[in-house]
């Protein structure tokens, strides 16, 4: 299990969160053969797409729809999209880009492949080989399957939850190997609450979704029903029924934000004595743990109240439903690799009921996806090569720069924290890491054993192969030079252990970055996201980790108090967005997300002002420099999504909604009122006491 990043960018909540890998066409092309785009969302004359405007609404009642009305107007959302817009659109490019890359790598197939090329014509092929696949039917599942039927007692049920971490079964507990929050040079074993079959507890808990949860079972009943198990329909009424208890006793995602509190150290001794009902030794041992001296182990517990009323649960459930419950999740957690009756019935549910997309992404789109789950970095070294130019890398280092001396000065000169605590800041500012485009060294697979004909196995020896990965890092030094998204992925993040920021290659791209573009427009976009990776460091979770990556609590009790009032005042602003009628954000939950917005804007607009020199902004298509500035932060948000995807959104995305991700942080910056002309009694209008400044 790899990592993930504790702060990601935003449209790819759609990427990360949604489970399947599905972008859409490149910019200047149609979306994916399903629709015409008839407004492009971008101008690569100058940078801003102006047709993409509705200049019939005033910038201060939306702005939002003030410089995207239009282009979203006009665009349909591709049948196999939950969403569409730049990062979906980048995404589709980068993935025709991948497709190419195995399309060349499958020309001189082997029988036994060996190199990484072979090996990556082989999975994607094997992935395209439908008649194969259909053949088989569930016949891949079968040991899959007699492990879960031989679970019988306590001792067998904690080995297979550990055996989760090498194929398909599954665990309602999550394992990973990363950076000890306490000591962030050195990796630590962590384990936190597993994920459910629905995206969220509130999704069991609350009557608001009492439709997707019928639904839900109605999907549980469909696939034991595929895998020929008995009584399917009243093991499915007992599985979901399992699974609410257990999301009761999970936290919210909002607990889950706060790093001081998801870091409890023990050992796997007090582990067995606060979690009675789980045998941990035998989950250990089976996740490839070192069985020697396994009690006395360090392991870093992130609910630990969670963790201990779901054993207890688990500890007094009927053996013949957690079967059945097991089965359920492993035939779920397998579907791409099975038949098209299994594939189609996850979609059904997965991306249609919680989702709202209509149409089964095509068979190579899946391919492309998969193949790049089980060998990403393979890929993404073939990928800079042909599609990375050294310009466009020297070009963004020195935006990165721009937009760090642009926080250097503004933390200098921050009213509202003590003396000795701005000094601190700025040094963890001077101490950034910033990476562009690929990482210093890539990974091998000259260990992964891909066999042609067999999708089901490549896949689970792919899921194997990358925790052996993990696992090798167990008691070892942290390596710096470790990325955690590809260099193909539409992204970007902040690794707060690491104090470190990365850029991957495909997101450097138009409307975010064009190096022939408009200067405004590129502050506004990439300068933007910059500034967001940047103030993430400095958000209500990422403050909490000193200069040297490490969780410390290095402000004064008055600075935490002062900041404390602003991101509350803040995150109350979200709290009354309404996205859908009857549906609000949570503040909470996206208070990182929201406080790196306001600041990577804030920063663009400096690094903007600084870059002039003293001289004049020029005015380009009768814009003035900072109306730019704000229209490229508004164009990279383009984005529209069904209203199913919104809902699950707004419980479980921490990025707020599109609209709100432009909206909000501008009426909080007093630029934007002279740039605009912005005045009182229009509906984003603040009174200047009412502007929330952090940073």
């Amino acid at each position: 299990m790899k990592r993930t990043p504790p702060f990601l960018l935003g449209a790819v909540s759609l990427l990360a969160l949604s489970g399947h890998i599905a972008p859409a066409r490149a910019a200047d092309a149609p979306a994916a053969g399903n629709t015409t785009q008839t407004v492009k969302p971008y101008d690569p004359s100058w940078g801003f797409n102006m047709a993409g405007m509705d200049k019939s609404v005033r910038p201060g009642d939306n702005f939002f729809q003030y410089a995207n009305g239009t282009y979203l107007k006009n665009i349909v959302i591709p049948a196999d999209r939950s969403s569409f817009g730049p990062f979906v659109i980048l995404a589709e490019t980068a993935r025709e880009r991948v497709q190419s890359i195995l399309t060349d790598a499958g020309k001189h197939p082997a029988a036994d492949p060996k190199t990484t090329e072979e090996k990556l014509g082989a999975f994607y092929a094997t992935f395209l080989d439908t008649a194969t696949v259909d053949k088989l039917g569930v016949t891949p599942l079968k040991a899959d399957l007699d492990a879960v039927r031989a679970v019988k007692d306590q001792a067998s049920l904690s080995r297979l939850f550990g055996q989760s971490a090498y194929g398909f079964q599954y665990a309602p507990f999550g394992l990973m190997i990363s950076a000890d929050d306490n000591d962030p040079e050195q990796y630590a074993l962590i384990m936190h609450q597993g994920k459910l079959g629905l995206p969220d507890r509130d999704y069991y808990l609350k009557p608001d979704f009492a439709a997707k949860k019928k639904a839900y079972q109605a999907y549980i009943a469909k696939t034991l029903g595929m895998i020929a198990w008995p009584d399917a329909d009243q093991a499915a009424a007992r599985i979901v029924a399992l699974e609410t208890e257990l999301a009761k006793a999970q936290w919210s995602r909002t607990e889950m934000r706060d790093p001081v509190k998801v870091y409890n150290p023990m050992s796997v001794d007090e582990l067995a004595k606060k979690a009675p009902g789980i045998d941990w030794p035998a989950f250990l041992t089976a996740s490839g743990i070192p069985a020697d001296k396994l009690g006395a182990r360090r392991i870093i517990v992130g609910e630990p109240s969670s963790i201990a009323g779901m054993a207890k649960i688990l500890a007094s459930a009927d053996y013949n439903v957690l079967r059945a419950w097991l089965a359920f999740h492993v035939a779920s957690n397998a579907s791409a690799y099975l038949g098209k009756d299994f594939v189609q019935s996850a979609f059904d549910f997965y991306d249609h009921e919680l989702e709202g997309s209509p149409q089964l992404p095509v068979r190579w789109k899946q391919a492309v996806s998969h193949t790049e789950d089980a060998m990403g970095w393979a890929i993404g070294k073939i990928y800079v090569d042909r599609y990375f130019p050294p310009a466009a890398k020297a070009r963004i280092t020195e935006l990165t720069q721009d937009v760090k001396a642009a926080f250097a000065n503004r933390l200098a000169h921050n009213a509202w924290m003590a003396p000795a605590t701005r000094a601190a800041a700025g040094r963890k500012l001077q101490n950034f890491e910033i990476q562009v485009g690929y990482p210093n060294k890539w990974r091998d697979y000259d260990g992964l054993t891909v066999k042609p004909g067999d999708l089901y196995g490549n896949a689970a020896r792919a899921v194997a192969f990358d925790w052996q990965y993990n696992l090798g890092h167990l008691d070892k030094k942290v390596d710096r030079n470790e990325w955690f998204m590809t260099p193909q992925t539409v992204n970007a993040y902040n690794d707060p252990n690491q104090v470190e920021i990365v850029f991957p290659a495909a997101i450097l791209q138009p409307p975010f970055f064009d190096p022939k573009g408009d200067a405004a427009v590129n502050y506004g976009a990439i300068g933007g996201v910059i500034g967001h990776e940047m103030t993430h460091s400095f958000d209500d979770e990422g403050r909490q980790y000193d200069e040297h990556g490490r969780l410390h609590q290095w402000w004064t009790p008055d600075d935490v108090k002062r900041f404390q009032a602003l991101a509350d005042r803040f995150g109350k602003q979200y709290d009354a967005f309404e996205v859908l009628p009857g549906v609000h954000l949570n503040g909470k939950l996206t208070m990182g997300e929201n406080i790196a917005d306001l600041g990577g804007l804030t920063l663009a607009l400096d690094a903007y002002h600084a870059s002039l020199h003293g001289k004049p902004a020029p005015v380009v298509h009768g814009l003035t420099g900072d109306q730019r500035v704000f229209l490229g932060w508004a164009q990279v948000w383009r984005q529209k999504l069904r209203d199913d995807s919104i809902r699950n959104r707004a419980v479980t995305d921490p990025h707020s909604a599109p609209e709100a991700r432009v909206n909000m942080p501008m009426h909080n910056i007093d630029a934007w009122y002279d740039a605009f002309g912005v005045k009182s009694g229009e509906k984003l209008y603040l009174s200047p006491q009412d502007r929330v400044k952090i940073w």
